[in-house]
């Protein structure tokens, strides 16, 4: 049996913490500590937890947007080594792409869709007909070839994250980051966008890891899910699993807080 495509080991970050006094020894806090995470090819992994769980920070070492104070990351069998020049991980930017919360906050308003979504084909110098491969990207996120024009001010919420995640995979990934993807998003939208990026996962065969305080967008996405408390990986395994018999009392207080309407 191959191993997973993505492999991390005893991944720990700590960052300096501010010093209040001149001679202060430098201390550190941790937002991440001793870490393992396996993501199969094919699969779609959920990450929950509290804000400040350690989520947002695992993702950004697994795609080598941060270093690692200690521990390791492989991207099917090959090391990521976040402290190398930029160029040096183009090879895993090719394989990666990334949606994040806010769609407004991640597009350049003064770039237009077209160059918004063709830009990972530039930076990483994919050949072929870059502007084909646009107009036929955008179709496949469910907005026209022809707003490719338009900027992004032009359109609603759910419209921009559509074209945020036309950006995301116009480079044929083979993986798929969703950082709160969905929780700027109305009910409506949100449903749409779920569905979209599911119906992807199995027409291209993406992996998925999906970081997520909607509990219910991971039960419905994703196949395992990876439970985080105070930057620690507590609970993981088949969705499921997880969250229908889950094993620790802390996964048991996350699944009880989320709000239920009362038929009554």
């Amino acid at each position: 049996m191959s191993g997973p495509l993505i492999r991390a080991r005893g991944l720990t970050r700590r960052y300096p913490a501010p010093k209040t006094r001149l001679f202060e020894r430098q201390s550190f806090t941790t937002g991440l500590e001793d870490a393992d995470i396996d993501v199969r090819e094919g699969s779609a992994v959920g990450l929950i937890g509290e804000s400040g769980s350690g989520k947002s920070t695992l993702v950004r070492l697994l795609l080598g947007l941060d270093a690692a104070s200690s521990g390791t990351v492989e991207f099917d069998g090959r090391r990521v080594d976040a402290t190398a020049p930029a160029r040096s991980l183009h090879w895993l930017r090719r394989q990666t792409g990334i949606v994040f919360q806010d769609p407004y906050a991640s597009l350049d308003p003064r770039m237009s869709v077209g160059r918004i979504v063709g830009e990972p084909l530039w930076a990483l110098g994919i050949d072929g007909d870059r502007r084909a491969r646009v107009r036929d990207v955008l179709v496949d996120v469910g907005l026209d070839a022809g707003m490719a024009d338009r900027y992004p001010h032009e359109f609603s919420g759910g419209q921009r994250q559509r074209i945020a995640l036309a950006r995301a995979i116009v480079h044929r990934p083979r993986v798929l980051v969703g950082d709160e993807p969905l929780s700027a998003l109305d009910v409506t939208v949100r449903a749409q966008i779920l569905e979209l990026l599911g119906e992807l996962r199995v027409r291209d065969g993406l992996t998925l890891v999906m970081v997520s305080h909607d509990i219910g967008v991971v039960q419905n996405l994703c196949d395992e899910v990876v439970v985080m408390k105070d930057g620690r990986v507590v609970e993981e395994g088949p969705t499921e699993k997880v969250l229908l018999q889950p094993q620790v009392s802390y996964t048991r207080r996350l699944l009880a807080s989320i709000p239920v309407i009362d038929a009554n």
